[in-house]
């Protein structure tokens, strides 16, 4: 192993890979991996076959094709009054994780200090690891998750280089409020750091809450990039288009880092975007709609079998306390769930570096109705033997 970088070398699989292997083994509902069981609109993926069918088929320029980059500004601009220059501050990628990377390599090197808000997507931390950064952790509590100002001063020091914040948040369906990020802000600035902003499930927030992003915010315009996914807006994920927004300082040197991890991605694909971003975006309020529908079932299915239902405020997943239920950590309970039950589910404790808390699951209600209402039929069934 020491002949290999030891940052990868280490990793064991992932959970989501375990579970979903289980899932297939045992032949359970998998509400473990988050991803939807219904592509995306129709029109974006004409407009992508045609073009895959006639062409261009070469490489795209690096920074993106010019009619995705002028869809994203406009997007910005129409959502959020974000205005971002076609040629300098935008950037298209291979998906958010490659977006995520390039902006992590870009931004910070080796000894940097980085601030990564737990619980926190699987694929920071071994980036930020890998290319030598010193990693410090501001720890959400449930059941709220609140960003606090004592935990910002703690984990944010003068040597503090990159802060990284995912609203809303995977795994627990946080929406940070303005007043969170209004704390957040004036420590980065007090510091002059900058911010990695993962928004991949900006429109996906429940009960009428607001997306805010932190670029909004008096004087942060110039020191975050915004990280953003068709896949999450579309239901397409499997294209993996995603994209950085920014200053340009910024995104000039994400951009020599995106060079060398993917350079480009597929034309055809990001024309569909395009005119997905133009003309398809009452497919992600109706996706709203859908999936807050789904939560809402889920919710209620759960707290009738005795887990601690925490809220969920956006994104595609749930949490809940089983400490009602079972003494078990929560990775041995999702075990027994996929074998014995036949529902597939993510133990929340692989989202914290310290391995707590460990009496919470994750579940993903991004699919049919038809399967969230199976998995509680079976989990019901479970546990009223």
């Amino acid at each position: 192993m020491t002949r290999f970088n030891p940052v990868f070398a280490g990793l064991p699989t992932t959970i989501f890979t375990v579970m979903s292997a289980a899932a297939l083994e045992y032949g359970a509902v998998n509400l473990g991996q988050g991803f939807p069981d219904i592509d995306g609109p129709g029109a974006i993926r004409a407009v992508a076959a045609r073009a895959l069918a006639e062409g261009p088929n070469q490489y795209a320029p690096m920074k993106g094709m010019a009619g995705l980059r002028r869809a994203l500004a406009a997007h910005a601009q129409r959502h959020y009054g974000l205005d971002y220059d076609v040629e300098s501050e935008i950037l298209v990628t291979s998906g958010a994780t490659e977006a995520l990377t390039a902006s992590i390599m870009g931004l910070c090197g080796p000894g940097d200090e980085v601030v990564l808000i737990e619980p926190v997507y699987d694929s920071y931390r071994p980036i930020c690891e890998s290319i030598g950064a010193t990693i410090r952790t501001i720890k959400l509590a449930p059941p709220q998750w609140r960003l606090t100002q004592e935990a910002l001063a703690q984990a944010i020091t003068p040597k503090t280089k990159l802060v990284m914040i995912n609203s809303p948040l995977n795994p627990v369906g946080r929406v940070f409020g303005r007043d969170e990020l209004a704390l957040l802000a004036a420590a980065v600035g007090k510091v002059g750091a900058v911010v990695i902003s993962d928004e991949v499930y900006e429109h996906l927030t429940f009960d009428g809450r607001e997306h805010v992003p932190l670029a909004t915010l008096p004087g942060m315009r110039d020191a975050v990039v915004r990280i953003g996914s068709a896949g999450k807006i579309f239901s397409l994920t499997g294209w993996k288009v995603g994209w950085v927004t920014g200053p340009k300082s910024m995104i000039e040197v994400i951009g020599k880092a995106h060079q060398f991890l993917t350079f480009t991605t597929a034309p055809a694909l990001q024309l569909g975007i395009a005119h997905g971003l133009n003309h398809e975006m009452e497919f992600a309020a109706a996706l709203r709609a859908r999936l807050q529908a789904n939560r809402d079932v889920l919710a209620a299915g759960l707290a009738e079998i005795g887990f601690d239902v925490l809220p969920s405020e956006g994104t595609y997943f749930l949490t809940a306390g089983i400490a009602g239920l079972t003494k078990e950590k929560d990775r041995a309970f999702c075990e027994r769930l996929v074998r014995e039950a036949g529902v597939a589910l993510i133990p929340l404790s692989v989202f914290f570096s310290g391995g707590t808390p460990d009496t919470y699951v994750r579940f993903a209600f991004c699919k049919q109705r038809a399967l969230v209402e199976e998995a509680l039929a079976r989990l019901k069934r479970y546990f009223a033997s």
